[in-house]
């Protein structure tokens, strides 16, 4: 988790946003990749969340 430098949230409902942060911040902070959430009508397998990330090893 310390290589992630950007992840990308799909949420298939933005009101679940502020559950999502907490769940997160717990696996991302304190030096919290840079982030992108958006909305999508559906995800693969009924999905309700999909998160994507780019590492970088140093």
């Amino acid at each position: 988790m310390a290589h992630i430098v950007k992840t990308t949230v799909f949420l298939t409902d933005l009101s679940t946003f502020s559950a999502v942060n907490e769940i997160y911040a717990r696996y991302f902070g304190p030096d919290y990749p840079a982030r992108s959430c958006v909305q999508v009508s559906a995800l693969p397998m009924g999905a309700k969340i999909e998160v994507e990330a780019v590492a970088s090893l140093k």
